[in-house]
């Protein structure tokens, strides 16, 4: 076949065969890369979540086991998330720096029967607060006490920590956390405990399945809560920086963007600005919209799910926490 173009660099040449591809791929997602968040509960019965298909609440006697699953399918992480129930939630979040609560169970039966699996334990308040905020309101009722929430989650870090979690990860967006958290847990001996900081935390409007997952949704009627006043305007990026910035300095040893796919450019800011390692947090709201696109038919799932966790690492996530972790590393398995 004659040159008609006269082109010598072709670079299609380099995706000529699957070999080539393959040989000259850039970006991998392998389950090493992946957190799998688990919901947990009381209860004996798993619990089908409507909004996150395929996802249940699972029974604390059942949740050893299902970390085991994980990890023989290499997954090496977990992010754990309590349901509480209703009547066990106040205005303070008490519940939360009960040493016998559910989280701390669910963390020492891991830790017992699976101890080789990463527990990422989340510290924050709202799964068990009555206004579904992340942390202790004002006297006036209008906002969320910066101080008092960060008194309250050191002292939910340090139960975290010696319940047997391998990083603590406060979520909540408060100013000053992550050095309070940093400098209680060394002072009690617990230097080998790690912070996995939620440093970019949008305040989007994606969340909605994890806090039906969780039991802070709103109900019928109520008025949605706002949490501008913490989590991050979403027409943010410098501040972003900042904030990851602040984390760094404050003893963070991971830094975490979320959402993930809506965020790809913070995920690549962070990746050129710091040398920790980065995570990115592929949300209810992104895991529902490919599973409510993928029922109609309009998509197809392993494919749009395969391109959107390699779209984040791409951008330069080390690790992914994903509801599509299990069903990923499963597929994954099947491949090799």
């Amino acid at each position: 076949m004659s040159d008609s173009l006269n082109q010598p660099i072709r670079p299609r040449r380099l995706r000529a065969s699957a070999g080539i591809r393959a040989m000259l791929s850039e970006t991998v997602v392998e389950p090493r890369h992946l957190i799998q968040p688990l919901f947990v509960t009381e209860g004996e019965q798993a619990e089908p979540i409507a909004s996150l298909t395929g996802i249940s609440r699972i029974p604390l006697a059942q949740l050893a086991a299902k970390c085991a699953e994980l990890q023989l399918l290499g997954v090496q992480g977990v992010a754990l998330f309590p349901k509480i129930d209703p009547k066990r939630k106040t205005a303070e979040g008490a519940e939360a720096l009960n040493p016998n609560n559910l989280a701390l169970r669910a963390i020492r039966e891991v830790k017992s029967k699976c101890p080789g699996i990463v527990v990422f334990a989340d510290i924050a308040l709202d799964p068990y607060t009555t206004h579904g905020h992340d942390g202790i309101l004002n006297e006036a009722g209008t906002d969320v006490d910066n101080d008092e929430t960060v008194a309250a989650l050191v002292k939910m870090a340090l139960f975290t920590a010696q319940a047997g979690a391998d990083f603590v990860a406060p979520s909540d967006m408060m100013d000053g956390r992550v050095g309070a958290i940093r400098t209680a847990l060394d002072a009690s001996g617990h230097t080998g405990t790690g912070i996995l900081a939620y440093s970019a935390k949008y305040a989007s409007a994606f969340y909605g399945p994890f806090r039906d997952a969780v039991g802070s949704a709103r109900k019928p009627g109520e008025a949605a809560i706002s949490k501008a006043s913490y989590q991050m305007n979403p027409a943010n990026r410098r501040e972003a920086l900042r904030e990851a910035a602040l984390d760094a300095a404050e003893g963070a040893d991971l830094l975490l963007v979320k959402p993930a796919g809506a965020y790809l450019d913070i995920i690549r800011d962070l990746r050129e600005a710091s040398d920790l390692p980065l995570a990115a947090y592929q949300v209810s709201g992104e895991y529902a919209q490919l599973q409510a696109a993928a029922e109609k038919g309009w998509l197809d799932l392993r494919s749009a799910r395969d391109e959107s966790l390699l779209a984040i690492r791409r951008a330069g996530a080390d690790v992914i926490l994903t509801y599509f972790a299990e069903a990923y590393a499963r597929d994954y398995a099947r491949r090799a």
